[in-house]
């Protein structure tokens, strides 16, 4: 089956914000949200370092590969992350999420770091296909393999604590595997300056009535901002289509800081 996919993205500063440290980039091959942090300037330096080094796999990529391809582009984006630490100090407490898609036909490989999240539209059913990397998480996965329970108060606490995030430390490892796509699935990649404002139920309703991606993205980012917009909204949407029916073919996008890089 020949395929391809419709995508647009966008970022927003939100309502509280001095400036915008997520990045985003939607191409014919690759989709990717980083959601940057570390202070004035940290942020902004680490999410469009990110998106910038893995721009280059937006090209034609051999279909038994795809999950090493991005597995070794998001290494040598966290070598790039070290490099910028030792070479300025005053980033040493950067660091980035990031949720990326690499696609070959109907075959896309997955990698996924931090708290962005990545959804799936699909036969009228909205699925969570990342797992958030924030401790409460953690803790309640170590409690359900103990047969316990967490304390709601501990996670409550620490539920944007982060424990895994690329910072150009060693063993900063992304979750990383290979998904089959299908006709009609729509794709959602986002910072959780959306997920966060923005409940599942209305993602699901926005994606579900939105044809466009364009419409679809420009709605969730006006919904979050309307919700208080607490942080920077980065969302990027891509739809599985036949190859033929895609007419208009155009370049790639890129949003946020990496926009400004």
């Amino acid at each position: 089956m020949n395929v391809a996919i419709r995508y647009a993205a966008g970022s927003d500063i939100g309502c509280s914000r001095e400036n915008n440290e997520d990045s985003g980039y939607a191409g014919a091959r690759l989709i990717a949200v980083a959601d940057g942090m570390g202070g004035y300037a940290g942020g902004e330096v680490a999410s469009s370092t990110v998106i910038g080094s893995l721009r280059s796999l937006d090209a034609d990529t051999p279909n038994d590969d795809l999950v090493g391809s991005l597995g070794r582009a998001v290494a040598e984006a966290n070598e790039k992350l070290r490099t910028a630490r030792e070479e300025r100090p005053d980033l040493s407490r950067m660091g980035t999420t990031l949720t990326a898609m690499l696609w070959a036909g109907t075959s896309v490989a997955l990698a996924h770091i931090g708290d962005s999240r990545g959804y799936l539209l699909r036969d009228g059913e909205l699925f969570q296909i990342t797992q958030d990397h924030t401790m409460d998480e953690l803790l309640k996965a170590e409690a359900e393999q103990s047969g316990g329970v967490a304390d709601p108060a501990e996670t409550s606490r620490l539920s944007h604590v982060l424990y895994r995030v690329l910072d150009g430390r060693d063993d900063r490892e992304p979750d990383l595997r290979l998904r089959e796509a299908r006709l009609g699935d729509r794709y959602l990649l986002c910072s959780d300056g959306l997920s966060g404002p923005v409940d599942a139920q209305t993602i699901y309703e926005v994606l579900s009535a939105e044809a466009e991606p364009s419409d679809a993205v420009r709605r969730l980012i006006q919904i979050a901002r309307d919700n208080g917009g607490p942080d920077n909204i980065t969302g990027v949407v891509a739809d599985v289509v036949e190859a033929e029916h895609v007419t208009e073919r155009p370049g790639p996008v890129t949003v946020g800081a990496a926009a400004q890089a």
